[in-house]
């Protein structure tokens, strides 16, 4: 076996020797400032949990989970309070349901158009026009709902309700719109190239290619910017509670009023409640109930891309 000349620089022993080399107080500060910012975010986002969770106890030691997650009724302030959160969770399922039905399918068209088929002038211009959809605040989006959508849906459903999920679904529909368009377009530009050259060379079609090569490379990419849209949808707010109500409603049609979780929130925190009283502390026991579905979904999201993801060389 061949020995190592003395005058050579061994590699292992140069980065060792930078690595053990002492930093500055600058580049000290500069990790410790990183090292704060991170830490604080962390903190953060336990301090919210344990608040939340800590009064949503207090809240399932006054109310049996069982009531609180298997009753009908909603109304948590009245003389007889009822505590079950099925109609608060079925308004919340509804309005998302339709706003993917809005959002997924044109998000995702959208993404293949802009990947694909657009010129890049074509694709200069559209995608910023696009993206201006999630600049719009979402109290813009609840007054065009209800002054707008709602009024034109009536000439076709006349016995709908002034307050609606169907005109909610639309416009929370069209505000995650930017968000599936922008990460669909981003899984499917980052498919290598000699994926689409290999396919035309085997003499596929424009659209053979993009349907059966180019969408099933992205498909983790594509999956989880679906949840992540749709939990978006679950948390939206504001939107939500001007165009749909705050009737909480147990129904699966959407031409009538609806009250979500976040629009209860909105509702009971206008400070009509006394602090620490049974119907001020749902409003954590519905946020706690809010987190673990939006938290389930990031999870499932996580789990797709790791499943499915494709790693090129």
């Amino acid at each position: 076996m061949a020995a190592i000349p003395p005058d050579l620089p061994i590699a292992g022993s140069r980065s060792a020797g930078l690595a053990g080399r002492s930093r500055s107080p600058k580049e000290r500060a500069i990790q410790f400032a990183c090292f704060l910012c991170a830490a604080i975010s962390v903190l953060t986002t336990v301090g919210i949990v344990f608040v939340l969770l800590s009064q949503a106890l207090e809240f399932f030691r006054r109310v049996s989970p069982a009531e609180f997650f298997t009753g009908r009724e909603w109304s948590p302030a009245f003389a007889n309070p009822k505590f079950g959160v099925l109609p608060l969770v079925s308004g919340t399922l509804l309005i998302t349901v339709g706003a993917a039905i809005v959002a997924l399918p044109l998000g995702l068209l959208s993404a293949i158009y802009l990947a694909e088929y657009a010129h890049p002038r074509v694709r200069a211009f559209l995608k910023p026009l696009l993206e201006i959809l999630a600049g719009i605040p979402t109290v813009v989006y609840g007054y065009f709902a209800l002054f707008h959508i709602t009024p034109w849906l009536k000439g076709f459903i006349p016995d709908m309700d002034v307050y609606n999920a169907l005109s909610a679904s639309i416009v929370v529909g069209v505000m995650i719109l930017p968000l599936v368009s922008s990460l669909c377009e981003d899984a499917i530009s980052a498919v290598p190239r000699g994926l689409r050259e290999a396919a035309y060379g085997l003499g596929s079609t424009k659209l053979e290619v993009t349907a059966k090569v180019v969408v099933p490379a992205a498909l983790s990419g594509i999956a989880a910017s679906f949840i992540l849209a749709i939990s978006r949808a679950v948390g939206e707010t504001m939107a939500v509670t001007l165009a749909a109500g705050q009737v909480p409603n147990l129904t699966a049609d959407p031409r009538k009023s609806v009250e979500t979780m976040t629009a209860f929130i909105v509702q009971i925190s206008k400070g009509d409640i006394r602090q620490g009283s049974t119907p001020y502390l749902t409003i954590f026991a519905v946020g706690a109930t809010l987190f673990a579905m939006t938290m389930a979904l990031n999870i499932i999201a996580t789990r797709l891309v790791r499943k499915y993801r494709q790693v090129y060389v």
